[in-house]
């Protein structure tokens, strides 16, 4: 978050500014770079997923759909639910379409915080959440997650709730780390959650993007929290398409009215032709979603060993499109932004310094963050293009 102070800005979001994504992207464009900066895939979804958009379109479905989504995606969110995790919802009352996860998230934190509360995040975090936060009036109480397994400390994660928190902020599978959260850490989550009576909401955007064996769990499943957990999700990473911007949240609906109550100010509602088509997505065969981690893996494993070949020292992912690396072998000084900005100038590939996601800057300040969620064949240029950097 930077210091200046900008003319105009309201002084909930002074420091925040233009998304380094955005600096980034155009970095990449002006150098003719390889961007494995910001997470969007490079190749198209599923064929029966953009047939069913392309009906919808030409069959007259592009006007304002109805305010908590049509009523074919709210039921195939809830089919995907119980086949997934066995959490049953109803789709009237419960679940909520929205503009992608990220405005699902700002509908949710704007509806249920006051000023004052405080949010318990893990630390780093996807970039909309401190500043969505800062919009509420509320105070991120940051957890590290510490590299190289980027773990808790459960005792951190208990001091950090004190009477003011008002709700506990989950991204399982995370971003940026790829760390997918086990059994026994959701546990201390629910725990805190039941001991405390907080609300818990979940970023589970990159739910069916596991690997390694790694198992996804939804924190709603355990005992007791399917009716304080408020679960977002979306189509556009699941389905390779993050354009689209169809999200969507599930939860007791007392929760899901409070972030309706917000959501609804915000776009009110948006992509009529899509939701229908990521109806169709949700349900297709398990093949599908089992095949998605397996892509990712072979693409993580692709890139990998030229990072470390480049000199990075790389840390374990097993979700996600992101792997994370420590930049002090090749630079001593640890400076991540520095290093960003010149990359692409060096050798032509863009990363993102992973300091901009955390709340304790200087503890991300060596790290960055590549994206792998490309063809093969951008990673083997991207590849070759780190190797020069000896």
């Amino acid at each position: 978050m930077s210091t200046d102070r900008a003319p105009h800005l309201t002084a909930k979001l002074q420091g925040f500014g233009t998304t380094i994504f955005a600096e980034m992207s155009a970095i990449a464009t002006a150098t003719g770079s390889v961007n494995l900066g910001q997470g969007f895939p490079d190749t198209d979804g599923p064929r029966e997923v953009l047939d069913a958009a392309i009906e919808a379109i030409n069959g007259g479905l592009n006007q304002y759909p109805p305010g908590p989504g049509m009523a074919v995606l709210r039921q195939a969110i809830v089919d995907h639910q119980q086949r997934f995790y066995g959490l049953s919802y109803d789709p009237d009352s419960e679940v909520l379409v929205t503009a992608g996860a990220t405005e699902a998230l700002a509908g949710a934190l704007l509806g249920l915080l006051d000023t004052g509360d405080e949010v318990v995040v893990f630390d780093p975090m996807f970039d909309s959440y401190a500043p969505c936060i800062a919009l509420a009036g509320a105070v991120v109480k940051p957890v590290a997650l510490r590299p190289p397994t980027y773990t808790f400390d459960p005792d951190e994660l208990r001091a950090a709730v004190s009477p003011r928190t008002r709700l506990i902020l989950l991204n399982t599978p995370h971003n940026p780390t790829g760390r997918v959260f086990s059994r026994e850490e959701l546990q201390h989550v629910a725990d805190l959650a039941l001991e405390h009576d907080l609300t818990v909401v979940t970023d589970e955007v990159y739910e069916h993007l596991v690997f390694d064996g790694a198992e996804h769990l939804a924190l709603a499943s355990f005992p007791g929290m399917r009716d304080r957990t408020l679960v977002i999700s979306s189509g556009g990473k699941t389905f390779n398409t993050t354009g689209w911007k169809i999200g969507w949240m599930c939860g007791p609906a007392s929760l899901v009215a409070a972030a309706r109550t917000a959501k609804q100010f915000l776009t009110y509602v948006n992509g009529g032709p899509f939701q229908p088509a990521i109806a169709v997505g949700l349900g297709l065969p398990d093949s599908l979603f089992a095949g998605l981690g397996t892509d990712l893996q072979a693409k993580r494993d692709r890139l990998v060993p030229g990072l470390v070949e480049a000199g990075f020292e790389v840390y374990p992912t097993s979700s996600t499109y992101f792997v994370t690396a420590d930049i002090r072998p090749l630079r001593p000084d640890g400076d991540g932004m520095a290093f960003c900005r010149q990359l692409p100038h060096a050798c032509g590939v863009v990363a993102i310094p992973a300091e901009v996601l955390y709340a304790d800057r200087a503890a991300g300040r060596h790290i960055v963050r590549f994206a792998f969620c490309k063809r093969l064949e951008v990673l083997d240029e991207a590849v070759r293009r780190l190797a020069t950097l000896h």
